[in-house]
């Protein structure tokens, strides 16, 4: 799972919501463009054009905004900034298998839940060279339920996390990686290029050099 920082939600969406009409009650059904759009990009931009659950690169043609917090079960909070990311897939394809905000879906558990916003979310799962993905914890079982729950361990998933984390971490690299070199990969896959976009994968990446210095420290 990826950490998301909220930052400013788009003003356009936010004057949308507000209106002097005393029968005006919005939902989230009636955003259309060009507000629609620019909430959708406030939210790609602020998590860095990647999902918040997977950590693939997106953008608008290939993601949908997510409730984390369905609508459903939680109609004031439909149009909330805080309860808004992105996900992948934009629409459901018949025969493609579900991962994510679309697997998730409105009947999840609220005492396994763990949000993209909580700051511990990413170390708390663990990634292997083969792009599994499993609990840091084998007794942390909200871990293992968010995994089951957005379908992060399916073979679609995991083969990119395997070609991603093989493209950086080949087995000769590792066996004379240092920590300095663990630090500067972890910290440079923290971050964002220049247009403020992060990396495919990236937080898997940074966890997977944390992961090893981890593993080397006394």
């Amino acid at each position: 799972m990826k950490h998301v920082t909220k930052g400013k939600s788009a003003p356009e969406f936010e004057a949308w919501k507000v209106s002097d009409d005393p029968y005006w009650a919005p939902g989230f059904s009636d955003l259309q463009n060009p507000q629609k759009r620019k909430l959708h990009e406030s939210l790609l931009s602020e998590q860095g054009w990647v999902c918040c659950y997977c950590g693939r690169q997106i953008d608008l043609h290939d993601s949908h905004i997510e409730h984390f917090r369905s609508q459903e079960r939680y109609a004031d909070l439909a149009l909330d900034f805080e309860n808004l990311h992105t996900s992948c897939i934009r629409e459901i394809q018949p025969g493609k298998p579900l991962h994510c905000g679309h697997a998730k879906g409105a009947d999840f558990d609220e005492a396994f839940q763990i949000s993209p916003l909580d700051a511990d979310c990413e170390s708390r799962f663990v990634y292997t060279l083969d792009g599994d993905i499993l609990p840091s914890d084998d007794a942390d079982a909200q871990a293992a339920y968010m995994v089951k729950l957005l379908k992060l361990d399916i073979a679609f998933l995991r083969n990119r996390r395997e070609e991603a984390v093989n493209r950086v971490f080949d087995p000769e690299f590792l066996e004379t990686v240092t920590d300095g070199e663990l630090k500067t990969l972890r910290d440079f896959f923290c971050s964002m290029d220049k247009e403020g976009k992060s990396q495919s994968f990236g937080h898997v990446l940074a966890r997977f050099a944390e992961q090893r210095l981890l593993d080397a420290s006394p």
